[in-house]
C-alpha cells in the first residue's frame, strides 16, 4: 500500500509500506480522509520522543471496513486504544487509561490506504456526510470535551459568562463553534496567525485579536481555554482569567512554565487538564457534525496524501489558512 511515512525531523516521504493485519477482534479500514493534528506536527518537527521514525503518523480518519464485523460500513475511527477493563474504563473516563495507546504513536497510523483498529473504536458515520467532515469527529471530540470539563467548574451557565479561546487552529476553533452552539454569547478568539484570523472571522467569529499586538483588559474572562498549550498561552490564560474564574489546558504545545501559581491560589482559579474524549464525546460530535450545528465547515482544506509533506510544510511555516488539512489518499 501507499503510505506517508514520517522518516526524520521534517522529513516525510510517500512510499510503499505493508498493508496492516488485522489482531484478534480488530478491523481493517481503508482510509478515505485523515486529518493533520498537532501531534503529528510535533513529531514532524522532532518534538515528541514517542512517535520515533520510521512512522505513519495519522489518527483523525474516516474510511471503509474491507475486513471485520462492519465489512461494507462507513465509519470514523476513534484512535484512542484503551484496555476497557480498569476502573478508568469502566468509569466513563477511558481517555485517561493507563494502558492507553493511540494509532500513529506507537502502531501505524491513518496516512495511508490501510489502517487496523480494535472493532470498538469504530463510529459508523451517517451516509450522506461528507467524509472530510466525518474526518474532524476525533479534533471536534476534543474540543467538546474540553468545553464540558470547564463549563461543569464554572459557577454560571455559558450564556452568562465572558469566554476566550487561545488559538484559532482546529482544536481552538473547534471549541469555540461548541461553545457558541452551547449558548455562549460573549466568546473571543485570540490567534496570532493573520490568515487564520481571517478563517475565524469568516466562521462567523467577530471577536477574534492577535495578542502580539493587542490584548483585552487583564482579568476579565470567566473561563478560558488554552489550545495551544505554550509557555506564553498559559501566562496569557492566567492574565486574562477573573478571580474564580476558570482555566481549561488542552494544547500540547510544550512543558515549560507559564502559570502564576500564587494568582491562581490567591484568587482561587480552577486550572483543569484536559486530554482527548470519551466514546460519547466523539458520538456526540460526529452527530453535531453532520447536522450542520457547528457550522458550514468550509474551512477545512483538501489535499493529495501523495503531497501530504509539502502540507506538514506549509502548515508549519503559517503559510496555511486552513486550521485543518484533511488529506485524501
Amino acid at each position: 500500500m501507499k503510505a506517508l511515512v514520517y522518516t526524520g525531523t521534517q522529513e516525510m516521504a510517500f512510499r510503499e509500506e505493508p498493508e496492516p493485519r488485522a489482531g484478534q477482534g480488530e478491523s481493517i479500514v481503508e482510509v478515505s480522509a485523515s486529518g493533520i493534528c498537532g501531534s503529528d506536527m510535533h513529531a514532524y518537527l522532532g518534538h515528541d520522543e514517542r512517535r520515533v521514525p520510521p512512522l505513519i503518523l495519522g489518527h483523525e480518519a474516516v474510511g471503509t471496513v474491507v475486513e471485520g464485523k462492519l465489512r461494507g460500513r462507513r465509519v470514523a475511527i476513534n484512535p484512542l486504544i484503551t484496555c476497557g477493563e480498569c476502573n478508568a474504563c469502566l468509569g466513563g473516563r477511558s481517555n485517561i487509561c493507563a494502558q492507553r495507546d493511540i494509532i500513529g504513536m506507537y502502531r501505524a497510523g491513518a496516512f495511508a490506504n490501510y489502517v487496523s483498529i480494535p472493532d470498538r473504536n469504530l463510529v459508523e458515520v451517517p451516509v450522506d456526510m461528507d467524509d472530510a467532515h466525518a474526518a474532524l469527529m476525533e479534533p471536534c471530540g476534543t474540543a467538546l470535551h474540553s468545553v464540558l470539563l470547564g463549563a461543569r467548574a464554572i459557577p454560571r451557565p455559558l450564556s452568562e459568562v465572558r469566554s476566550l479561546v487561545i488559538g484559532a487552529g482546529a482544536i481552538g476553533l473547534l471549541a469555540a463553534l461548541v461553545l457558541r452552539d452551547q449558548g455562549a454569547k460573549s466568546l473571543h478568539l485570540a490567534e496570532t496567525n493573520g490568515l487564520r484570523i481571517q478563517t475565524a472571522q469568516n466562521a462567523g467569529f467577530s471577536d477574534v485579536f492577535n495578542p502580539l499586538e493587542e490584548l483585552p483588559d487583564e482579568h476579565q474572562f470567566d473561563f478560558v481555554i488554552d489550545a495551544v498549550g505554550g509557555a506564553k498561552t498559559r501566562a496569557m490564560g492566567v492574565q486574562m482569567v477573573r478571580p474564580g474564574g476558570t482555566i481549561v489546558h488542552v494544547g500540547l504545545q510544550d512543558n515549560d512554565a507559564g502559570l502564576d501559581t500564587r494568582y491562581m491560589t490567591l484568587q482561587e482559579v480552577t486550572f483543569i487538564g484536559s486530554y482527548t474524549y470519551t466514546m460519547e464525546d466523539l458520538r456526540v460530535a460526529l452527530q453535531k457534525l453532520h447536522s450542520g450545528e457547528y457550522g458550514s465547515l468550509e474551512w477545512i482544506e483538501q489535499r493529495p496524501l501523495s503531497i501530504g509533506g509539502q502540507a506538514f510544510a506549509d502548515l508549519h511555516d503559517g503559510r496555511c489558512a486552513s486550521p485543518k488539512i484533511v488529506l485524501r489518499p
